[in-house]
This record gives C-alpha cells, sequence and structure tokens, in this order.
C-alpha cells in the first residue's frame, strides 16, 4: 500500500509559519539609541598664581595688665565702667583707707618724736664740746653724746621712710589703671575683702593687637630659603599679612610679623610668630579666632582647573578628560595647592584640554557626551593658592 501524500494546506500553513519565525528573528531592532549625557566642560588654563600660607592663630593684647592691690582692705567703690575704654591713670577701684590712714598719722608722730630726740642730741653735743676744753666734762661723755646724736639721726631717717612706706600703703587703696585700655568686667565686687593675690580686673591695650599663630619647621625652612635674611623680623616685617575673621570676612588693615620664638616647640614642631594687626577702632579683642594669611611663594605658569571637576578615589585623584570626539577618559592627576575655588595640577594635565566641571558623577570611561562649556561663578575678592597651615 503506497504511502498518503501530504496535505497540501497542511504544508504550505507550516511553511508560512516558518517564514514567519525567521522574519521575526531576522527583522531589525526597532529600539531608539540613547542620547549622548549632557555634561559641563572648562578648558585647563596656565596662568601664574600667588601661593598663600594659612595658619589659625588666637588674638592677644598688645599689653594685658593685670589689675591687683598692692594693700588688703575692704572694696568701696568701682568707679569705672565695665568693657570701656580707660586712660593710664584712671581710678579703676577703692578700697577702704581708715586703717593706712591711722598708719600714716602714726609714721608721722614717729618722726616728729625721732625729730625733737635728734635736736636734744644736736644741742648736747654743742654744750660739750666748750666743756670738754674747759676739762668739765669728760671726753667719753662727749664721744657718747656724739654717737647718741648720730643714733637719733638715724632714727628719724628710719622714721622718714616709714612715713613714706604709710603713705604708700595709703595711696594703694586707690587702685588706678597702668596704661591706656578696654577695663574688663570687675572679678571683685564692692564689700569683697581683697587681697594683694586678688586680681580685680584686667586692661588690654588693643591697638595695635597682637596675633599670635604656629607655622610648621618645613614652612619656616621653605621660607627661609626663599627670604635669605628675610627670617629676622627685619625681613619678615616686610611680608604683609592678612587676617579672616571667625565669620569669615577679611580684616581691612594688613598687619605684619612682629617677632619670631627663638625655639621649636618639641610637641608640636612648629614655629610661634607674632604679629600686629592696627586696631583703631578696638573692633578686634584679646582672645578671639584669627586665621592669618600670607604670600609665601609665586607659581609662573601654574596648570590651573576648578576644584569641582576634581575627584579623590581611594587617596587618588583623578578627572574627566573629554577628547576631541567628545568621548570621556578617566585619567589620574597629581595636584598641588587649592587657588580659590580652583586647584593647581602638578602633573596628569595639559593647557588647552578639555575636563567636565559639572555631570561627572553619571560618566564612564570611553562614554560620549554631549559637552557645554562650563560658566564658572563669580571669582572671590581675595583670591589664591592655599598651603594650609
Amino acid at each position: 500500500m503506497s504511502p498518503r501524500p501530504p496535505n497540501r494546506s497542511t504544508a504550505a500553513a507550516a511553511i508560512l509559519a516558518a517564514c514567519a519565525l525567521v522574519a521575526a528573528g531576522c527583522g531589525t531592532d526597532t529600539k531608539p539609541t540613547a542620547e549622548a549625557p549632557e555634561v559641563l566642560v572648562t578648558d585647563v588654563v596656565q596662568r601664574d598664581v600667588p601661593v598663600y600660607g594659612e595658619w589659625v592663630g588666637t588674638t592677644d593684647g598688645y599689653i594685658n595688665a593685670q589689675i591687683r592691690a598692692k594693700v588688703q582692705g575692704y572694696l568701696l567703690a568701682k568707679p569705672y565702667q565695665e568693657g570701656s575704654l580707660v586712660k593710664a591713670g584712671d581710678v579703676l577701684f577703692t578700697l577702704d583707707p581708715r586703717q593706712y590712714q591711722a598708719a600714716l598719722d602714726q609714721a608721722k608722730g614717729d618722726l616728729a618724736q625721732s625729730q625733737a630726740n635728734l635736736v636734744r642730741s644736736e644741742q648736747n653735743v654743742a654744750r660739750y664740746r666748750p666743756l670738754v676744753e674747759k676739762g668739765a666734762v669728760s671726753k667719753k661723755e662727749l664721744d657718747d653724746t656724739i654717737q647718741q646724736m648720730r643714733a637719733d639721726a638715724a632714727a628719724v631717717e628710719a622714721a622718714r621712710a616709714a612715713v613714706d612706706n604709710a603713705k604708700l600703703n595709703l595711696d594703694w587703696t586707690t587702685v588706678h589703671s597702668p596704661i591706656d585700655g578696654i577695663a574688663g568686667i570687675a572679678q571683685a565686687q564692692i564689700g569683697d575683702l581683697i587681697a594683694s593675690s586678688t586680681l580685680m580686673t584686667t586692661v588690654s591695650q588693643v591697638d595695635p593687637i597682637k596675633v599670635y599663630f604656629p607655622i610648621s619647621e618645613p614652612e619656616y625652612l621653605r621660607f627661609a630659603a626663599r627670604n635669605p635674611g628675610g627670617v629676622t623680623e627685619e625681613g619678615a616685617g616686610r611680608v604683609p599679612l592678612e587676617l579672616i575673621l571667625a565669620d569669615e570676612s577679611v580684616y581691612p588693615r594688613p598687619g605684619k610679623v612682629s617677632a619670631i620664638n627663638r625655639q621649636v616647640e618639641l610637641q608640636t614642631g612648629s614655629l610661634q610668630i607674632q604679629a600686629l594687626f592696627p586696631n583703631p577702632d578696638n573692633i578686634l579683642r584679646p582672645g578671639g579666632y584669627a586665621k592669618v594669611r600670607a604670600v609665601t611663594d609665586h607659581r609662573t605658569g601654574a596648570t590651573v582647573i576648578p576644584q569641582r571637576a576634581v575627584q579623590e578615589v581611594q587617596g587618588r585623584h583623578q578627572v574627566a578628560v573629554v577628547g576631541s570626539d567628545d568621548t570621556i577618559t578617566f585619567r589620574l592627576v597629581e595636584v598641588g595647592p587649592k587657588v580659590g575655588s580652583d586647584w593647581v595640577i602638578d602633573k596628569g594635565l595639559e593647557p588647552g584640554e578639555r575636563v567636565v566641571a559639572e555631570g561627572v558623577q553619571r560618566l564612564r570611561d570611553g562614554m560620549k557626551v554631549a559637552a557645554k562649556p562650563w560658566v564658572p561663578p563669580a571669582a572671590p575678592t581675595t583670591a589664591g593658592v592655599s598651603t594650609g597651615g
């Protein structure tokens, strides 16, 4: 029995189904291609920049006079206004003077008694001298009288010194300011028993005002190498200093170095520097925060890019470089000091190259981007390289 021929309609359907499958597998992909991400880029520039050093310090009075009484007594009055400007000689405190007035009166009485004794001794000597020549008085009696006169003269001097001392003690019951300056809040109150060890207040001369700040030993040596002879106070004083206050504002008056300490501190490896800043309005006060900044070097033809273009990854720095075909290449760089909102690049970039300033977080190596120019913010009024402190 011969095989049954296949059904034509069934074969046709199978052929059509196979063609549909082939067409589905070989058809073109209609999914749209992803657009290149938009990034903001900036050119690597080359320019001369000043190198700034910054150090954190503390303000202090040019003179800080601790006001203490020389004598003990009850505090009767405090005529000065706390926190005000006082002049040298102004009365700050008054102690009870009665016991010192009594001591002065007694010393004056003792002086009068000693002076009377001296007058009597002088009269005896004058009377005995001619009597000795006549033999009416012995030589020994005259010598004894002369010695008594000398003792009485010494007693007068001692009594006079006691009067002077009593006057001083009485004067010291009125406590004066020794300098022009700002008087602090009183530590002693009316009615307190004041001893010579009692700190009553402090008066500080604040124009000019001192600023103390430490610099590291390597910084000091680099400065010395660049400024032969400039490590003295006279040489360092020619370097103008800027003062940045606690609110980040820049103090309008420049200062200068007035003293360099004699030694490097063993615990910190730093050298203490003393600077002076004019303070005619008494705005700056002792104990305040002070960041001192000064130009320590100049870099000629430094390679500079915005700080925001630099990424730190595991202790290394990298930037996204945009090639001529708008392809991203991540490159490691060696960074130098910061320049305001920019960063000096010591190695890894060439002037004229383009780097991504915004949008680098979503990029990967080899990606195509749509590059648009980055517009930097307004430059700060005091831009410069900061070496830290």
